[in-house]
């Protein structure tokens, strides 16, 4: 850090075992249901902009709540919008540091006014519980605050100065920016990728994922409100397989920052590489696209740790973070006590509506994803043995806590992302093949281990293939600067969110090295009117 920059302080976390603070979250979900079914078009240009399409996002706890009718912008529309960004560029590049980054600390404490608000919209549109949405709503703030931070630290620039000449090392930002996000942490996702590109000084357009465009909308509201100019910061809903597609491929668009499925991230690097028709610039593609995150349980592991950090690993937000647990690898001695054990303390979790303050897990996002991940349980059935299939709600997206033991590390549950609270349990005869069965996926985002045992750990530090390693404790829920986030492999590219090479990724560096062994200045004349 810079001398003038103080330590960063992440936002705390709302303690809801008081009462006045667990009554106002609660209140606030009944306010925000006053506000549901309302209508939000895209911003183009500062402007609100009628839209052809219009889309219903449904609460997927109770799907004929209707939480917002959201405008879905046309392949034309999406034009006007890149070209308001390019024609608003100049100015946001001239933009001093400073002030970009005192606009994205207005934008945090817009968010912890509205925490308890924000938290509802999360708990309505994408079923996510109060004890998980609030602490994505500290994630928010935090990137605000960080990558204003951070900016302020990179404006400085380096210096490598000799006698007789200067040589400054600087940077400038890239251009036009898309940011695609995802649906599964619908606020901190798109506000930390958003502000990173704002603050390093690109105009940057929004689209965010058709089921969470509402709580997209309300961070729209707070970017306006804390001063972001027309044409720099563009809400874009829309289709993403059409207009979508077209905004990756558009000449003048420079970077695309993506969150999602593998699939879907393949497809943006592939027609991203592509030159267009009158592109001047490679395009650069940040891309975080999933896991199939495994935990080791040694035989030196403290099981009630173990188990309690697996649970909430596993099925924390049914199982659909990119982070989650979907693979506990179990060596053979303690393999039968850690699974009774297991699926006891999964049986105590309470599927329900997500407003529900004693639901620990909710609904999943859509029938779309609830088909999903039905059919890979009935695939596990086929494949390994069912130890577990919690009892779920008929009305909703709901799919209960499932989990199945014996599994082979090569089956279809032990190797594709379900994304959904469906959890392999693996058994390892040594160490050794625990940790090669914990690399032996296409995916290294995280992993964790429980031991007590040094030279476990030290293996695990060297060779266990994932982005963030996380010992003795769950392995979701990453802290903004404190624990930066993304992979490698088949997990995605580009460096970690939340740490401090992110913003170099917006930005492009440049040299100026200047000759000053010359007697004065000898300007030519008018030139300096």
């Amino acid at each position: 850090l810079s001398p003038s920059l103080p330590p960063f302080i992440n936002a705390p976390d709302t303690d809801f075992s008081i009462a006045q603070k667990r009554d106002r979250a609660l209140a606030a979900i009944q306010t925000v249901r006053q506000q549901l079914g309302q209508t939000y078009l895209p911003l183009v240009n500062g402007q609100r902009v009628n839209t052809l399409e219009v889309i219903e996002s449904v609460n997927p706890s109770n799907p004929s709540e209707v939480v917002g009718k959201v405008g879905l912008l046309s392949i034309e529309q999406a034009d006007g919008a890149i070209a308001a960004a390019k024609a608003a560029f100049p100015a946001w590049k001239n933009t001093p540091a400073s002030e970009r980054a005192a606009i994205l600390r207005r934008a945090a404490d817009l968010m912890e006014q509205r925490r308890a608000e924000l938290c509802a919209w999360m708990v309505l549109e994408t079923g996510k519980v109060l004890g998980q949405a609030d602490p994505e709503v500290s994630e928010a703030i935090d990137f605000c605050r960080y990558y204003a931070d951070e900016m302020e630290r990179l404006n400085a620039g380096v210096n490598f100065d000799v006698v007789g000449e200067t040589n400054r090392y600087h940077y400038q930002p890239r251009g036009i920016s898309l940011i695609i996000s995802p649906w599964n942490f619908p606020l901190a996702i798109p506000t930390g990728m958003t502000v990173a590109s704002l603050v390093a000084g690109n105009c940057t357009l929004l689209k965010p994922a058709e089921t969470s465009s509402v709580i997209a909308a309300k961070l729209t509201e707070i970017l306006i409100e804390a001063g972001i100019p027309a044409g720099v910061f563009q809400y874009v809903p829309s289709k993403g397989s059409t207009v979508g597609a077209h905004m990756v491929k558009h000449p003048d668009v420079h970077m695309i920052t993506f969150t999602g499925s593998q699939e879907v991230g393949c497809r943006i690097y592939a027609d991203a590489a592509i030159l267009q028709p009158g592109q001047r610039h490679l395009k650069r593609v940040i891309a975080e696209m999933g896991g199939k995150n495994a935990i080791i349980v040694d035989e030196s592991a403290d099981l009630d740790q173990a188990v309690q950090g697996v649970v909430y690993s596993a099925f924390g937000y049914s199982g659909q973070k990119c982070s989650a647990c979907s693979r506990v690898i179990v060596l053979e001695p303690i393999y039968d006590a850690f699974v009774n054990r297991l699926i006891e303390a999964t049986k105590s979790l309470h599927v329900g509506i997500a407003e529900s303050p004693d639901t620990k897990v909710g609904p999943v996002i859509d029938a779309q994803a609830q088909n999903r991940i039905k059919a890979y349980i009935e695939k596990g059935k086929e494949e390994a043995t069912l130890a577990l299939e919690m009892p779920a709600p008929d009305h909703g997206y709901f799919v209960g806590p499932t989990i199945f033991t014996n599994v082979s590390p090569n089956a279809k549950i032990a190797q594709e992302e379900i994304f959904g609270p469906v959890l392999a349990v693996i058994k390892a005869t040594t160490f050794d093949e625990a940790m090669d069965i914990a690399n032996g996926t296409l995916y290294a985002l995280t992993g964790g281990i429980y031991s007590r045992t040094p030279s476990h750990l030290d293996r695990a530090k060297a060779e266990f293939e994932v982005g963030n390693l996380y010992i003795n404790r769950h392995i979701t829920g990453a802290i903004v600067a404190r624990q930066p986030f993304g992979g490698f492999k088949l997990s995605g590219v580009g460096s970690k969110a939340g740490g401090p090479d992110y913003l170099l990724q917006f930005l492009e560096p440049r040299h100026i090295s200047e000759n000053i062994q010359r007697q004065g200045f000898a300007p030519i004349e008018g030139a300096e009117q």
